[in-house]
């Protein structure tokens, strides 16, 4: 987008918000980059410059606006829409492959070679894979210097900076300012945490509907991982350093988010995994305008504009549990999980509530006895099936895997139908243009608006609606009267 000036002038000059994360805009007089909706005064147009990243910007010279913090700004939609090496090279970055493992280790698990990666990212996004990091190293290092105590050499170390002194010239270079200066102009009148814990804002385009959003995530919460409890979803954490407990609540301008994590190293990881959870990237407005195109839609969408596809920290898991939901009822399926958890997760400890496991990984599954499980003996075969491809490495779920393969995969292993797989795209995947037309509540729904309530003929109706089946599925589950479509009341749901 950032080519098109004449639009990126107009979102300027509007001070569109919708715009934010597609592209930033940078001053020459001022050497100063910020989002589009800046609230100063829009700088004369011969002296602005457009960039599809902040790391693009950084490259360039340019620092972050201390006024508008351009670097707290929502995420691209594209990185989320798209199947290409590059939106699954921006997913992986976020999620921290590139500290954890390297530009080499990034470019193997795309299976392309450095050189091609780079080549592309700079193609694209004005930046490569180590200026991408970098920057992501940037705004990490912002929040923990805003919101803890911790000295500066273990922010410099928990951001994934390899010395105090790339650091220190990171975080001037950036933000114009020293990490002490940094921390003085936020430490006034600051509420002090909890030890251990974390509290940050995580931005989204406006609107949000958050009550298929949290209330999908509550009314499927499994117990003892997940509860609804004091008006927030909160969940534990498999983490690449250890485990966290991250606290979401829906506030009307962001969601409000305390990470507990027994690594800061894990600090970006979590957020980007919990951005990722609550589909916060995604773009409402684009979403919204198209399925409106379609009248039986417009009043559903219009009812509760900006609904998002609640999605997964934990591919693997999710996985798990869509076979375990197999022609299940949600209860029933929270109950097969639940059953799982108890036996084979890691216990961990939750001082501020009730969640005592981390749900188990591959390893912990892999040797699981299917005389164990209190399931139909297809449905067994299907789990220990899925779940040794996953431990095998047979079937990459990541989020850096490529959707079109890992479908057909999956489709390949035995009891896995349309259903499942469509479901595990959709939420685990992330395929926004996921679609499940033999859902029941997808079939009940159509057939209460109208629209053909077979397969097929839903389908071939539904093909209106790429790229944002996904979202189609949000409203027409809608039209349902099930706890998935409402914040909960209770505040001690899913509570022991």
């Amino acid at each position: 987008m950032h080519d098109d000036v004449e639009q990126c002038i107009r979102a300027v000059r509007s001070k569109d918000a919708r715009f934010d994360g597609w592209f930033f805009g940078a001053v020459i007089t001022t050497g100063i980059y910020c989002r589009p909706s800046c609230p100063v005064v829009p700088p004369k147009v011969e002296n602005m410059r457009f960039y599809p990243s902040a790391a693009a910007a950084q490259q360039a010279g340019f620092r972050a606006c201390k006024r508008c913090r351009p670097d707290a700004s929502p995420g691209s939609p594209e990185w989320n829409q798209r199947a290409d090496a590059v939106a699954r090279a921006m997913r992986m970055i976020a999620d921290g492959v590139v500290d954890r493992d390297g530009v080499p280790g990034l470019a193997a698990q795309l299976g392309y070679s450095t050189r091609q990666i780079e080549r592309q990212l700079l193609a694209e996004l004005g930046a490569g894979p180590l200026a991408l990091a970098r920057a992501q190293r940037a705004q990490t290092a912002r929040l923990l210097i805003e919101t803890t105590a911790l000295p500066m050499g273990d922010v410099a170390f928990a951001a994934g900076f390899a010395s105090i002194r790339t650091f220190n010239e990171t975080v001037r270079e950036v933000f114009a300012l020293t990490p002490t200066r940094l921390r003085d102009r936020v430490a006034r009148g600051r509420p002090a945490d909890a030890p251990g814990v974390l509290s940050l804002r995580l931005p989204f385009r406006a609107p949000l509907c958050p009550g298929n959003l949290f209330g999908h995530l509550a009314a499927t919460a499994v117990p003892g991982v997940e509860e609804w409890r004091d008006g927030a979803y909160r969940r534990t954490l498999r983490l690449p350093h250890g485990h966290g407990i991250a606290t979401l609540r829906p506030r009307p301008d962001h969601i409000g988010c305390q990470l507990s994590l027994t690594d800061l190293r894990d600090l970006s990881t979590a957020i980007s995994r919990c951005r990722r959870l609550l589909d916060l990237d995604a773009d409402p407005i684009a979403v919204d305008d198209l399925l409106r195109g379609d009248p039986v839609l417009a009043p559903v969408v219009d009812k509760d504009p900006g609904r998002r596809v609640p999605r997964t920290v934990d591919a693997f898991e999710f996985a798990v549990r869509a076979v375990l939901g197999q022609q299940v009822s949600t209860a029933a399926a929270r109950t097969h999980a639940a059953r799982l958890v108890t036996a084979h997760g890691e216990p961990i400890t939750d001082p501020a509530g009730g969640l005592t496991h981390l749900f188990p990984d591959p390893s912990a599954l892999a040797c699981l006895d299917p005389a164990a499980l209190a399931l139909p003996q297809a449905r067994r075969t299907t789990l220990i099936g899925l779940i040794t491809a996953l431990a095998a490495g047979e079937i990459d779920l990541s989020v850096g895997g490529d959707w079109h393969r890992a479908r057909a995969q999956l489709a390949a292993l035995p009891g896995l139908g349309p259903w499942t797989v469509e479901t595990i795209a959709m939420r685990a995947l992330g395929d926004p243009d996921a679609f499940i037309p033999t859902d029941l509540g997808i079939r009940a729904a159509a057939r209460e608006l109208g629209l053909p309530a077979t397969p097929a003929a839903l389908t071939r109706r539904a093909a209106a609606w790429r790229p944002w089946r996904a979202y189609a599925v949000q409203y027409l589950w809608a039209t349902g009267d099930h706890p998935i479509n409402h914040l909960p009341t209770d505040s001690r749901k899913n509570a022991p």
